[in-house]
C-alpha cells in the first residue's frame, strides 16, 4: 500500500509521454482516468485479495488494459450493494463506468481483474 503512490507518479509520468501528438486536455482528462482506475483496482486488491498483489497497465487496441492480480482466486470482486457511500465499496461501479471494457477470471490459482480504459486518438496533423 505504501508504494502506490510512487507507482501512480511513475504511471502519470509515463502516460504524459505516451500522449504526445494529441489533444493535451483529453490526455489529462484520460490519464486521471487511468490512474484513479489503478489506484482503484490496486488498493482493493491490496486490502481484499489475500496478498500477492501485481497490478500492471499495457498499451491495447485503443486505450490501455490495467490488470491487478492477487492470491484471493476464490472471492469475485463484489460491487457494494445497499451501502452508505461513506463507507466505500463503490470502485467497482467506478471501474464500469470509466472502462469500455471490464471483468475478472481465475488463472493459474490467482484472481486477475482486469479493465480497458479509452486513449485519446493521435491529434491530425496541421
Amino acid at each position: 500500500m505504501s508504494d502506490l503512490p510512487r507507482v501512480r507518479a511513475e504511471l502519470r509520468r509515463h502516460l504524459v509521454g505516451a500522449g504526445e501528438h494529441r489533444d493535451p486536455d483529453a490526455v489529462a482528462d484520460a490519464t486521471d482516468q487511468l490512474v484513479l482506475a489503478f489506484d482503484e483496482m490496486s488498493s482493493n486488491a491490496l486490502r481484499h485479495g489475500g496478498g500477492g498483489v501485481v497490478s500492471s497497465v499495457r498499451g491495447c487496441t485503443g486505450g490501455w488494459l490495467v490488470e491487478v492480480c492477487d492470491d484471493d482466486a476464490h472471492t469475485s470482486p463484489t460491487p457494494a450493494v445497499d451501502r452508505d457511500p461513506s463507507q466505500g465499496g463503490l470502485g467497482l461501479y467506478l471501474i464500469a463506468e470509466l472502462a469500455v471494457d471490464h471483468g475478472w477470471q481465475v488463472r493459474a490459482g490467482h484472481k486477475a481483474v482486469w479493465a480497458v480504459l479509452p486513449w485519446p486518438a493521435p491529434a491530425p496533423p496541421a
